[in-house]
């Protein structure tokens, strides 16, 4: 009998069957988790961060372990960011409305929480507080995640999902300094801080005159293996009564360079083109497809940069990836001077058009932006 699961899921964080491999990295922040590490995450997009953090809370969740879990993409100031994480320690923290209640008066008391309600009073609520004028305000509710761990008799993780904005935030190195001198001294509560825009986090994490520098073990999450993915697609093929050749589910995962996110949309888009047998023929459809549903991101994504950033990454798309200072390479791309070199290099990277490999060299980071470019210039 045909599953009535979607074979294959991209675009949000995936669970269950669809989750795959990762069973050293997941093994690994569990321990962090179980013993008190601090961790960040520290990847390209796409790939998955999201997802490894998400199954590892709930194996914690399973042993006993508070998890706070929270994104910030949203939270363009220190309010909001203190009002989320509010939130969201007394959602992870209550598990009925009356305690819900008790833990908002208990903890909150002194803040005026304002609190507003969704359709759902226990999972759709959130909490605005007014702490102007309290000096130690803000760092009471930043010891707050302690407090329930020492009443309760628990270990607390607090995982923060797009952890990069509070670079974003003004006076922000004062805000970062705030929560390291806290977090820092908690014994009871550790934290998992990630985020999708990598040249960001490495900001915040390796540099050694900011706050967070050394915080705690930094993982660098790396693609998924080849051969991985090849068992999970030709197994979730053959589970919804459909097949396809190891060596064709090999040339997928080449196409789109093992990214996560690409290989399961690439995946769905292949499968749904596939009656029987997956052919040559259905994987070069449903690549066409991919492109096509990524065409209008990409036309967003580059219609502000300039001309000589243009060329650069058509220059890196037929594998220069050095001597861009050059007097042929200037030339055949318009890349103007040997001083715009630098600039366009710092623009790119700021835009997360590129970034280095493993083997230190320039690369564009989306590998189906490289298909899109390619087509564009053949048009």
């Amino acid at each position: 009998m045909i599953n009535n699961e979607k074979p294959f899921v991209f675009g949000v964080a995936t669970s269950g069957n669809t989750f795959t491999d990762r069973v050293l990295e997941t093994e690994r922040l569990l321990n962090s988790f179980r013993y008190g590490i601090n961790t960040i995450l520290i990847s390209p997009r796409r790939i998955g961060k999201t997802s490894l953090v998400n199954k590892v809370a709930a194996l914690a969740q399973k042993e006993g372990i508070i998890v706070v879990k929270l994104d910030i993409y949203a939270c363009r100031s220190e309010k909001e960011f203190i009002d989320a994480l509010s939130t969201a320690i007394i959602r992870a923290t209550s598990s009925k409305f009356e305690e819900f209640v008790q833990n908002a008066k208990l903890f909150f008391s002194r803040f005026s929480p304002k609190i507003s309600f969704g359709d759902s009073p226990m999972h759709d609520f959130s909490v605005s507080l007014d702490y102007r004028g309290e000096n130690n305000a803000l760092e009471d509710v930043l010891r707050l995640p302690e407090r329930i761990a020492e009443q309760k008799g628990k270990r607390v993780v607090v995982c923060i999902d797009e952890f990069q904005q509070v670079g974003e935030y003004n006076d922000s190195i004062t805000f970062q300094k705030k929560l390291r001198t806290i977090w820092q001294h908690q014994h009871l509560t550790s934290y998992c801080l990630y985020g999708s825009k990598k040249h960001l986090m490495s900001a915040l994490f390796l540099n050694n005159d900011h706050p967070f520098y050394k915080f705690g073990e930094t993982i660098y999450l790396k693609n998924i293996p080849e051969a991985d993915w090849v068992e999970y697609i030709v197994g979730r093929f053959d589970e919804y009564e459909k097949n396809i050749a190891p060596y064709l589910a090999k040339q997928l995962c080449q196409i789109v360079e093992c990214n996560s996110s690409y290989v399961q949309q690439l995946s769905w888009l292949l499968w749904l083109r596939t009656k029987d047998t997956a052919t040559e023929e259905n994987l070069e459809l449903a690549v066409q497809d991919l492109i096509s549903e990524c065409s209008p991101l990409f036309y967003q994504q580059t219609e502000s940069l300039t001309s000589p950033q243009l060329q650069f990454l058509y220059a890196l798309i037929d594998g220069i990836n050095k001597g861009f200072m050059h007097k042929d390479v200037l030339e055949k791309y318009n890349l103007g001077t040997s001083a715009n070199i630098t600039r366009i290099k710092k623009a790119l990277t700021e835009k997360e058009f590129i970034d280095i490999d493993d083997t230190g060299e320039l690369r564009i980071a989306d590998p189906v932006l490289v298909l899109w470019l390619k087509r564009l210039r053949n048009k």
